[in-house]
């Protein structure tokens, strides 16, 4: 699509006091600082991204803790080389995390339940402090790796910060991750300690964990396993002691060993690891992505003070797994003194009205959640200002998946005129934000509204020029270092994979892999897909959200859709193929894939509409909660991938094996394929 025929969507947000927002304050701040004359946030970000000293700057304004200041902003070096950022100053993330000490309520715990218990600032420090001196006691150190298998609560909290008081490296998955998943992380970083649940409720279902850890922790014990420590029930809170494990304990036998010691906390280099996170590893073993204690602090502070504009006493509910990198990044808001709701459980249990009650009920200024979650309550016809009046709520951030313009439209009416609905997009990649939100800017429906500020990001086309003002989709990419660029991935001697994940496309400048495009009139961005994922028939490239924007017209009767492109061996050219979920007590009939064939040529073209369309019974996804394209794409033209257990609906995949012979499959009457 060329500049000039792109439109102005429609104007979906505006701040009643742009004044008032963090964003404006920091710009403020700098000009103020430097005697700059930056008028908005678009002469703000251009400073950003090409002055260094924008990073100080920002570790001043957000008031990083520190017992030796930097004085040297970067040690320049080419982005594959993992530049060094304030190679002089001394820190510890767990400290700028805790900062306050006080008897406010720093977190939340409830449960499906209906289970709630909130603790204090001082009550989580002291439980820190109890972790730790039982992790030194058992002759934990820097660099050491401490692994958990655990479900959103205090419990992921006071074992990241105490390890990372220490130096220790974290890393977490959920207990609804498969044997081999949990495996294919830990065998390759090698936890010194493992901590684990026994028993979980989700959906009304009360789930042992047993049989799994007896596995992990067997299988790992050749891999340096040292402890393995495990939780009371979440559902009985009864202590369980797994039989066949040797080393096993018990929480509260594990944390009695501890001496009696202050809480303390190791000045560290900003570059010191921190957390390793994993790539979704769907079609092989995930890589382990190494991410700083600073850069990771630096970037989620920042996002959650800029960007989602979370203040002192806010409160921030972001609906994740601890197996997803929206846990890691949730914890910027405690950093900025702001409230956590930790949630675990199924969000349509007992009822997703309930649910959203709960929301209203502990006065939640800041919701993070998903598309898919948004798209199921309208589904089910379900309106949140309908159930209670939100009136503390100024932001709905929604990540995860293309929000789409239907669904944008939607959601400005299901919650209240104050609140912000916006969307961005990261990655587990640099544990922070490419694109996102900018509160003091109007909002248009379907769009993205910023680059984040210190991410120079740009869009390529396949020679690797910019065309962002083109109006043409490229690939997302980024030019310029920023301080979450990860150390690099476990294990990963020379750095060849590192390599090949981020830089083999475009020398020297790191690909995202998203497909995305520009609206020259209003400078939104839209992600479109993935870009190995973007469909090509007849040499016509698009993503697969723009057929995901389109069926949103037909959510009452579609429950879930996958777009892909097949190209089997002997196939000329590229076909797409749109696979529906229907809704419970629904059939996907001919008069339905005629409506939807005519929809996407109205909306699109001709030449976007799906070669073929199918009904199928499930729809595959991630434990992450995303959709798995790639590997289906792999499936129907021809591979005999198997699947990682980063799946989380593995037999799912079964289902399109068959779709490599088309022809047999039209040849067949179009009921349910």
């Amino acid at each position: 699509m060329q500049s000039e025929h792109w439109e102005v969507p429609k104007l979906i947000w505006q701040h009643p006091d742009p004044a008032l927002t963090r964003i404006e304050v920091l710009r403020h701040f700098i000009n103020h600082k430097h005697g700059f004359k930056f008028k908005n946030y678009y002469e703000l970000y251009e400073y950003s991204v090409s002055d260094w000293t924008f990073w100080k700057d920002l570790w001043e304004f957000l008031g990083i803790i520190s017992s030796v200041p930097p004085t040297q902003v970067i040690i320049e070096a080419p982005l594959v080389d993992s530049p060094r950022w304030f190679p002089n100053a001394r820190l510890n993330y767990a400290e700028n995390i805790l900062f306050r000490n006080d008897d406010a309520i720093a977190c939340t715990v409830a449960r499906e339940t209906g289970f709630l218990r909130h603790y204090s600032s001082r009550e989580l420090r002291e439980m820190v402090r109890v972790m730790r001196n039982a992790m030194r006691a058992n002759g934990l150190k820097a660099g050491d790796r401490v692994a958990a298998i655990v479900t959103n609560s205090i419990d992921p909290i006071v074992i990241a910060m105490a390890a990372s008081s220490i130096g220790a490296i974290y890393s977490s998955t959920a207990p609804d991750m498969g044997v081999s998943g949990i495996l294919d992380r830990y065998r390759q970083i090698r936890p010194k300690f493992v901590f684990s649940e026994t028993e979980v409720l989700y959906a009304g279902k009360q789930i042992s964990i047993i049989p799994k850890i007896v596995q992990v922790a067997n299988d790992l014990a050749h891999h340096g396993l040292e402890r393995v420590i495990v939780f009371p029930s979440s559902v009985t809170g009864k202590d369980v002691n797994p039989r066949g494990i040797k080393n096993c304990s018990i929480l509260s036998a594990f944390l009695s060993e501890g001496r009696d010691e202050p809480l303390a906390f190791e000045q560290l280099p900003f570059d010191h690891p921190l957390y390793i996170l994993y790539s979704s590893g769907t079609t092989g073993p995930p890589k382990c992505i190494v991410h700083t204690a600073g850069g990771v602090l630096l970037q989620n502070k920042k996002a959650a003070a800029t960007e989602w504009d979370i203040r002192f006493d806010d409160t921030h509910f972001q609906y994740t797994t601890c197996a997803w990198m929206m846990w890691n990044a949730m914890l910027g808001a405690l950093a900025v003194g702001a409230r956590l709701i930790l949630y675990d459980g199924s969000p349509f249990h007992p009822s997703v009205r309930s649910f959203l009650k709960f929301i209203n009920d502990q006065r939640v200024t800041h919701i993070g959640t998903s598309p898919r979650f948004l798209s199921e309550i309208q589904g089910q016809g379900i309106r949140p200002l309908d159930l209670a009046p939100f009136e503390t709520l100024r932001c709905v951030y929604v990540t995860g998946a293309v929000l789409t313009p239907p669904l944008y439209e939607w959601a400005i009416t299901a919650f209240p005129k104050r609140a912000h609905v916006n969307a961005g997009s990261g990655g587990t990649d640099i544990c922070a934000g490419f694109i996102g939100a900018c509160t003091p800017l109007p909002g248009y429906s379907g769009e993205m509204q910023v680059k984040s500020i210190g991410m120079k990001v740009e869009i390529f086309d396949p020679e690797g020029n910019n065309i962002e003002d083109t109006g043409f989709p490229g690939e997302l990419v980024c030019t310029r270092a920023h301080p979450s660029i990860p150390l690099g991935f476990w294990g990963d001697e020379g750095r060849k994979k590192f390599f090949n994940a981020y830089f083999a496309k475009y020398p020297g400048v790191w690909t995202q892999g998203d497909f995305i495009v520009k609206n020259p009139k209003t400078q939104g961005l839209i992600i479109l897909g993935r870009s190995d994922g973007v469909l090509n028939p007849s040499g016509v490239r698009f993503g697969s959200g723009e057929i995901y924007t389109v069926m949103d017209q037909f959510s009452h009767v579609v429950d879930d859709s996958l777009c892909i492109g097949q190209r089997r061996p002997q196939d000329k050219d590229e076909r797409v193929l749109l696979f529906l979920k229907m809704r419970p007590g629904i059939t996907c009939t001919e008069d339905l894939k005629v409506k939807i064939r005519g929809a996407i040529k109205t909306a699109l073209s001709a030449r976007h509409v799906p070669a073929y369309i199918f009904e199928v019974a499930e729809i595959p996804y991630t434990v992450n909660n995303k959709k798995i394209e790639i590997a289906v794409k792999q499936i129907v033209s021809g591979s005999t991938l198997k699947p990682s257990g980063t799946v989380a609906n593995p037999d799912s995949l079964k289902l399109y094996y068959k779709y490599v012979d088309l022809e047999a499959l039209v040849g067949q009457p179009m009921a349910k394929l």
